[in-house]
This record gives structure tokens, sequence and C-alpha cells, in this order.
């Protein structure tokens, strides 16, 4: 008998913070949404001997160490990553790994998942609840950050993504987004979030987004987008050396802007950048309207998901003559 998991778990789209803590009691609170068609994919069976091959070896080498001690799992594992989200472009690697690796590992073992503990296990999920959220499930995920009891932050509202809008998705391969030790820097260092910065995202969250995906509207979803965009690449300029991370990214959503698109804007610490179109055939106008990429970046055009990871079971049975 051989015994084997795969999982699938998306990349996600940071749209925006709600607020970011001004003291102990203040809460973050965010927006989001899984993508189709960039996730990371890997196997686990039983080994000999615990051997990780592919992409991310030292990481998931660590979350199995972590994992297994903290299960009482005395078992060894061969992990296959067949691909992997890239790190440090906004598209929230480190938490799918890091779940698709404590998933994996609970079901080949028969333990009931865990998602929220074993992501503040293996030390994710402290300021934005996104990522968490889109393993459990898929659509436009509203958090309203970590209560005082809470393990991560709480998930207030989760909306479908509509099947028919396009994201277009805008990388630069060259640079990274701000993480680990500079990401904690950058948020002790920025001055305090105002109060009223966090009202108007709010108000643009509850009064904008949240009924135009109901009503399906487009443009106001767009409009809405860009508002909490604007505010939010504005406080992090200081930081990332602008509103957008990479000006290359930069010109190719302005571009993109200029030719239909709405809604745009750059997810987490970027670079990775996006804007949304009402459809494929119109998604694919707009890019093509600017000659399929801009200097220094590629394009991709990806559906919103409304789903949760994928996790696949398979126990080989061998006769013997």
């Amino acid at each position: 008998m051989s015994e084997s998991v795969t999982i699938k778990v998306p990349a996600r789209l940071h749209l925006g913070f709600l607020d970011i803590p001004r003291s102990g009691t203040d809460r973050f609170g965010s927006v989001g949404l899984p993508v189709q068609d960039i996730a990371t994919v890997l196997t686990i069976s039983r080994s000999t001997e615990t051997q990780v091959h592919g992409d991310e070896q030292a990481r998931i080498e660590q979350h199995v160490a972590t994992l297994c001690n903290h299960l009482g799992i005395k078992a060894q594992h061969r992990i296959n990553v067949q691909r992997a989200i890239p790190r440090h472009v906004g598209l929230g690697s480190g938490t799918q790994i890091a779940l698709a690796v404590a998933a994996a590992i609970r079901t080949l073992h028969g333990l009931p998942l865990d998602a929220v503990n074993d992501a503040v296990l293996l030390g994710r999920g402290s300021r934005s609840g996104i990522g968490i959220a889109a393993f459990e499930e898929g659509g436009v995920i509203i958090d309203a950050g970590k209560g005082a009891g809470s393990a991560a932050p709480t998930v207030i509202s989760r909306i479908p993504f509509p099947e028919a809008w396009r994201i277009i998705l805008v990388f630069d391969a060259s640079t990274q987004g701000i993480h680990g030790d500079a990401e904690i820097e950058a948020f002790r260092t920025l001055p305090p979030f105002p109060v009223e910065t966090s009202s108007s995202i709010c108000r643009h969250v509850l009064m904008g987004i949240m009924p135009a995906l109901i009503e399906q509207d487009l443009p106001s979803f767009g409009r809405a987008v860009e508002a909490i965009q604007a505010e939010i690449g504005n406080y992090f300029a200081p930081a990332q050396g602008g509103v957008f991370t990479s000006k290359h990214v930069e010109a190719a959503i302005r571009q993109l802007a200029q030719a239909g698109a709405v809604g745009i804007g750059q997810s987490s610490w970027g670079p990775t950048g996006f804007a949304f179109a009402a459809s494929q055939t119109e998604a694919t106008r707009i890019v093509d309207a600017i000659g399929g990429r801009s200097p220094g970046t590629t394009i991709q055009i990806v559906a919103g998901r409304n789903a949760g990871a994928d996790i696949t079971h398979t126990t080989l049975n061998f006769a013997t003559a």
C-alpha cells in the first residue's frame, strides 16, 4: 500500500488594510481574494527519511519539523514541490506554503485540518487573515484583524467574486517587495496611521466594494479599490519608494487604466500590480491595446477563485502474485 497527498493552494491578492494599529488595542483589518492559475502544488508521502524536492526546500523542512514535533508524528516524509507561488512578490507565498505543508501532513496521517492554529504555529497570519481565509474558502474576503482572544484575524465577510470578471496581473521579476526584518522595520518607523484614513478606507469597503460585488457593478468596485489603494500607497510610499514598489509595474498599470482597466493597484508590498476587467475578452483587448506587455514586466490574466485549497488523498494497493 502506498499513500500520498497532493495539495494545491492558491495565490492571493491583498487589496489593502482597513486599519494599521496605533496602540495595543487597535486591529489591522484587510481585504483581498485568492486567484486562479497561480498556486503552490506539492505532494507528500511517507519515506525512510525526510526529503524535499523542488522549490522552498529549507522553508518546507523547517515547517515539517515544527509540525511533526507539535503533532507527535515520528514518521519521515518525502515532499515533491511541483509548483510554488513566487516569493516576496505580494501573492502570499509564505502563508500558503505553510498551510499546504500543514494540511498535507494532517491529511496523510488522518488528522483533522486546523488551518488557523497551524498558521499561528508556523508564524503566519499575524497581520492579515486573507491568506488563511483564502486557504479555507475563496471569494473576496474581509477580515477585522485579531481580537484580544483570537488566534488569527477574524473574517467578517466573504462575497463571491463575479465569475465573468478578470484580473490583469503585472509582474516585475527584477525586484521583490519588502519582507522579513525590513517589513517589521517599515511598520515600526512609519508614522501612525491616521484615523481619518482608516475611516475613509472602511467606508469604501462597506459602501463600495461590498455592494459592488453583490450587484456585479465593476465600475463601482474599481473606484472603491482605487480609492483604497491611493490611501494605502501614499502611506507606504516612504518605505517602498513610491506608491508602487516597481516603476515598471506602475507604468504598465497606468497604461492598462488608460486602455480601460479599472481598480488599479499593488498587492501587499508588491511588486505585483493588478487591474480588473469585465470579462476575458475585455481583459485580452486591454492587454493587447498596450502591446501585450510593458518594458521590464510580464502580464497574466486570471480569474478570481471562489474556492479554497484542493486536497487529494490517494491510496494505492499493489496485488501480489
